[in-house]
């Protein structure tokens, strides 16, 4: 594609077969981490916006790009999101399981009792890593909100409730 689109820059810019071999396989381990669909649409994307041959550079942030369409708040927005959450964490509206995991990973208490100069690091490290994972494909698992016990209490007898009356009386001096 880039060979069809930019004729004369491809060949002066490979020139010789070995060259040329030598930047396929540079491209090919640069580009390895994301899916061929979005590799393509990343090439067209650049492809249109780019009057000179593309660097490798330039094609993964395209990709890196696209694949963060798959509805990923940026790091920032994601920190933030993390750190006002209520407790407990997993009954909380989450924009993408991603955000949870990289704040779980990060400590909770570890996010609500540092600064963000100290804290935000450390989330940013765990998100961008959780981050790859959903761009590679992996699927992450769902978060699991907590429910109330299924307890049901016994009702009282009536001696019971005539005894827990009288004590309520004698407290509020009735």
């Amino acid at each position: 594609m880039l060979r069809l689109n930019y004729h004369h820059l491809y060949f002066s810019a490979y020139k010789e077969l070995e060259e040329l071999n030598f930047a396929k396989r540079l491209w090919m381990e640069s580009l390895s981490l994301f899916n061929p669909e979005i590799i393509l649409r990343a090439v067209h994307s650049v492809i249109k916006t780019s009057d000179y041959l593309p660097t490798i550079s330039q094609i993964v942030r395209a990709c890196t790009e696209l694949s963060t369409d798959m509805s990923l708040p940026n790091v920032y927005d994601a920190y933030r999101q993390a750190c006002n959450a209520p407790s407990p964490k997993t009954n909380a509206t989450w924009s993408h399981p991603a955000v949870y995991y990289a704040g779980k990973q990060s400590d909770w208490y570890f996010l609500a009792n540092n600064t963000e100069r100290v804290a935000f690091p450390v989330f940013k490290a765990h998100y961008e890593k959780l981050c790859q994972q959903v761009i590679d494909g992996v699927a992450l698992s769902d978060i699991m909100p907590l429910a109330l016990p299924n307890k049901e209490a016994d009702p009282l007898s009536k001696e019971e409730n005539i005894q827990r009356m009288e004590k309520l009386r004698k407290e509020m001096g009735i």
